[in-house]
């Protein structure tokens, strides 16, 4: 039952007597086990991601994203560069720690400490990181990194047509919270937009299940998962 005001009317619950408005993101590195999170950079991983990208030679990845695909390396560049300027979105790389090598991306946006609401979005995983671990461990390090800044709800949306951005939502441990019509509109076509959030009540949870599945003993000598992360979190 929702709390009531002196008027009878109900209302919200009340926030944490010490809850104060997050800091934004900050430009640093975040790691996991298999992965480094690093603040986007030209310089530092531009080629690589430029080589990676070049594994999807149907460009299928780019369907859903706003910008790309590219076929020259110039126009590429010229988009990591000015993704690298953004102060709205604060955009990562991706990176294999096995290797070194930078083989995706994903940014903060949309982020608003005075309500503690923040959007992980613009996510562009290669062919190399796609349907892997480490495609995981990076959304929970992102995650984990927002909530430990002390943001109440963590949200992710997309294309409702985009089916495998929906069905990651939802295997992460996203709740679905319904479809704005006409959004918005890019690429010369609409876009209703799906919506999802986890929220800081819901992490704990959530974090402990990406653990388990996360962890060592949950893959077997050849790399197959044990048990599903849905297993986990529907525990």
């Amino acid at each position: 039952m929702p709390r009531v005001n002196q008027l009878g009317q109900p209302i919200g619950d009340p926030l944490p007597e010490d809850w104060t408005s997050p800091p934004r993101p900050a430009r640093r590195d975040l790691e996991g086990p298999r992965t480094l999170v690093q603040p986007l950079d030209l310089a530092r991983h531009g080629a690589d991601l430029w080589e990676a990208d070049r594994h999807d030679d149907s460009g299928a990845g780019w369907t859903y994203m706003g910008s790309g695909p590219f076929e020259r390396v110039e126009d590429f560049r010229d988009w990591v560069a000015a993704a690298c300027r953004s102060e709205d979105q604060l955009f990562y790389a991706f990176l294999d720690r096995s290797s070194g090598k930078a083989i995706g991306w994903g940014s903060y946006l949309r982020i608003n400490p005075g309500d503690g609401s923040i959007e992980v979005g613009s996510i562009r995983f290669s062919p190399l990181l796609q349907r892997t671990a480490m495609a995981t461990e990076v959304m929970h390090v992102m995650m984990r990194y927002a909530f430990q800044l002390g943001y109440r709800r963590y949200e992710w949306k997309c294309d409702s047509l985009n089916a495998p951005s929906r069905r990651a939502a939802e295997r992460l441990g996203f709740t679905y919270e319904g479809i704005f019509r006409q959004a918005t509109h890019y690429k010369g076509r609409n876009r209703d937009t799906a919506w999802y959030a986890i929220l800081d009540r819901d992490w704990p949870a959530i974090e402990a299940a990406h653990l388990a599945w996360l962890s060592p003993e949950n893959f077997d000598q050849a790399g197959r998962q044990r048990r599903s992360l849905s297993a986990f979190i529907s525990a």
